[in-house]
This record gives structure tokens, C-alpha cells and sequence, in this order.
């Protein structure tokens, strides 16, 4: 009879065992299936996440893009305006150094004529004297 009951707890076991082994076969499948759920969700909210981050990055370089276009802008009308005056100033400055160096070659032309007429003076007293002395020799 001892036999029989230890054949029988001993089948008893076994059964459970396996019983048991199906179980934890059945959990480990399902925490694998929910694993999988848990991934593919991850996966598409992360794709949702990057769409929304490159929407954004994009319209923060159009953003970008514009202001930079508009300081490209507005340097480039400050340097048109900058350029302008600084001609219009370079012109007038010309104009007075033209002016200067027309007064400068008047005056110039002034002295050079009383000097040319000095030296026709001083040349012909010269001239005068040795007319004189000539004809003195000559008597």
C-alpha cells in the first residue's frame, strides 16, 4: 500500500509539475506579447516624437531664414546710406581741394609774373648799362 500511495503522490507530483511548466510557458508567452505591445507602442510614439521635433526645428530655421533675410536687408540699406555719404562727403571734399589748388596755381601764377617782371627789369637796366658803357667806349 505504501508502494501505491508513493506511485500515486509521485504521479500527482509529475502532474503538477507539468502543469506547472505549461504555466510558466503560457506567462513567459504573454509577457513576451506584452513586450512586443509595450515595443511597437514605444516605437510609434517615438516616431510621433520625432515628427513633432522636426516640424518644430523646421519652422524655427524658416524663422531663422526670415530674420536672418531681414538683417541682410537692413545691413545692406544701412551700407547703401553709409556709401552715399561718404560719396556725397568725398565729392565735397574734392571740390574744396580743386578750389584750394585753383587759388594755390592763381596764386603762384602772380608771383611768377612779378618775379618774371623783376627779372625783366633787373635785365634790362642790365642791358642798359652795357648799352652805355659800349657807346661810351665807342666815342
Amino acid at each position: 500500500m505504501k508502494t501505491k500511495f508513493s506511485l500515486m503522490i509521485a504521479a500527482a507530483l509529475l502532474a503538477l509539475t507539468a502543469f506547472s511548466y505549461g504555466q510558466a510557458g503560457t506567462d513567459v508567452k504573454d509577457a513576451t506579447e506584452d513586450t512586443g505591445h509595450a515595443t511597437k507602442k514605444a516605437a510609434v510614439e517615438t516616431g510621433h516624437a520625432t515628427k513633432k521635433a522636426a516640424v518644430k526645428t523646421g519652422e524655427a530655421t524658416e524663422k531663422a531664414a526670415d530674420k536672418t533675410g531681414d538683417a541682410t536687408a537692413t545691413a545692406a540699406k544701412k551700407t547703401g546710406h553709409a556709401t552715399k555719404k561718404a560719396a556725397v562727403k568725398t565729392g565735397e571734399a574734392t571740390e574744396k581741394a580743386a578750389d584750394k589748388t585753383g587759388d594755390a596755381t592763381k596764386t603762384a601764377a602772380k608771383d611768377t609774373g612779378k618775379g618774371v617782371e623783376k627779372g625783366a627789369k633787373a635785365t634790362g637796366k642790365g642791358v642798359k648799362k652795357a648799352g652805355e658803357k659800349t657807346e661810351d667806349v665807342v666815342k
